[in-house]
């Protein structure tokens, strides 16, 4: 054991210091306070962290508890919610596979995690998530474009807004429609959330936002989990012109659709691509590193680094959907209504994979590079951030990564998914205008930071860190406007 630390040790300041890692076995690793381990810089770091994480998602996958175990003791050791970037997403995908693990034991999992999730701290996280980083309120400009030129000209318009929780969007509508040449219509709003609270909140500030522009205004509030929606609670009346928004909303009904029994970890291959950053840089390394592509994340990787999805290669056509009854009905009563736009945003990722598998590489890809964004513009120090991270990505990756069946949540999936299932529910696709690409564009020069850019593709926009696309926006029509 001594001989194998002494080793890597002697290694950590070669021209290849990290070769020696990927033959390591945590057996091997007499300690997780090996001397050695201390003295890893920062890279060095940061890609061992890396080699230990998908080894470990190999063997939780696999159900090998011992080896397991041994990966996140050491994972354990290196990872910090404090430290720096690949530090800290290492902590909650650590959190994330230990819970996963614990399923094997259902009675101790309940045990030690009650189903009570902290919904105002996940508000308050996304609340900071739109002050921290520029994606959300990119997603609600480029939205209200959308809604205002489609209203172009109507005098009653009623817009519905699935997981109506956050006022901050409508607030920026109310305002651009108080300026309207031929004056502001007559403007309903009925927001949709599960939680009284925060729609009480959004009520009193659009109220009072519309008292203050003069705008002839009503508030519609109803209580619903999306997937049980009433649709006849929306009260969608005849004459007035309809435009329905979903922020990151759609993607939880895929949930509904899963017959997932719970239970143990299922064994698979894997699907991703890679994060752009620092954190995908070590990734990139790591390829190089992999001796070839062998084993099961090396065969994902050996194709990510030819061009080659293998999520892709499985969605190339609306036949790779398989029916989704849930969706498909939301779709088609969404639909039923007749609204003249639909704006829907989604997180751009593949996280959908029946398997951990499945899905793990592409969550650290598309969690590396939001934790990338925050270590480039926010302090290592700051509350927010941590709050943010903690509350808002943390939580979404032990639901990607520990969850499975109903309670897993985050399902989402990528935009040429997204497009097929609209398509298919009978929405025509409206191109989003090259006005909203120069504002979304002229924003992001104001956030002060080159790293975010967006995109156009397939007539929707991508909001994305470096060149990695984080999240989508596209607009649809009922088809009887075309």
């Amino acid at each position: 054991m001594a001989g194998i630390a002494d080793e890597v040790s002697s290694t950590v300041t070669s021209s290849s210091p990290l070769l020696s890692f990927m033959s390591i076995s945590p057996s091997a690793l007499s300690s997780p306070n090996a001397p050695w381990l201390r003295e890893l810089k920062s890279d060095e770091r940061g890609l061992f962290l890396i080699h230990l994480l998908l080894n470990c998602a190999t063997q939780v996958a696999a159900g090998n508890l011992d080896q397991a175990n041994a990966f996140l003791e050491h994972i354990s050791f290196l990872a910090s919610p404090a430290g720096d970037a690949m530090q800290r997403i290492a902590s909650f995908f650590t959190e994330a596979l230990a819970r996963r693990l614990l399923r094997f034991w259902p009675g101790l999992y309940r045990a030690l995690n009650p189903d009570l999730p902290d919904l105002a701290g996940a508000a308050h996280a996304r609340r900071l998530f739109l002050d921290l980083c520029p994606f959300l309120r990119l997603c609600f400009l480029v939205s209200n474009l959308a809604i205002l030129e489609a209203m172009e000209g109507e005098k009653v318009v009623h817009v519905v807004d699935l997981g109506g929780s956050d006022p901050a969007q409508w607030v920026s509508l109310l305002q651009s429609l108080a300026g309207r040449p031929d004056g502001p219509p007559h403007l309903r709003i009925t927001a949709v959330s599960d939680r009284r609270d925060l729609l009480s909140h959004t009520a009193s500030a659009l109220t009072k936002e519309a008292e203050k522009l003069d705008i002839p205004f009503q508030f519609n509030a109803v209580v619903s989990p999306l997937e049980s929606l009433d649709f006849e609670s929306l009260r969608v009346k005849t004459g007035e012109a309809l435009a329905v928004s979903s922020v990151l909303q759609l993607h939880s009904l895929l949930a509904a659709d899963d017959d997932f029994a719970g239970g143990k970890p299922a064994k698979s291959g894997t699907s991703g691509s890679f994060a752009a950053g620092s954190i995908s840089q070590q990734l990139q390394r790591m390829i190089q590193l992999n001796s070839g592509g062998h084993g099961p994340f090396g065969e994902l990787l050996e194709k990510e680094v030819n061009g080659i999805s293998p999520s892709s290669e499985s969605s190339s056509s609306p036949l790779a959907i398989p029916p989704l009854a849930k969706m498909e009905n939301f779709l088609a009563s969404v639909w039923g209504l007749s609204p003249k736009i639909m704006v829907v945003t989604e997180q751009e990722s593949n996280h959908n994979g029946l398997t951990l598998n499945d899905r793990f590489m592409d969550a650290l890809n598309f969690y590396a590079a939001l934790f990338d964004c925050l270590e480039s513009t926010v302090p290592r120090q700051s509350p927010e951030r941590s709050a943010v991270e903690k509350l808002m990505f943390g939580e979404e990756i032990k639901n990607i990564i520990a969850c499975e069946g109903l309670d897993r949540k985050e399902r989402h999936e990528k935009l040429e998914r997204w497009i097929q299932r609209m398509e298919m529910a009978g929405f025509g696709r409206v191109p989003m205008s090259y006005c909203g690409l120069l504002q979304a564009r002229r924003m992001l020069l104001g956030f002060g930071c080159d790293g975010y850019k967006v995109k156009e593709e397939n007539g929707s926009l991508l909001f994305c860190w470096q060149e990695r696309a984080l999240y989508s926006v596209s607009a649809w029509r009922s088809r009887r406007y075309d």
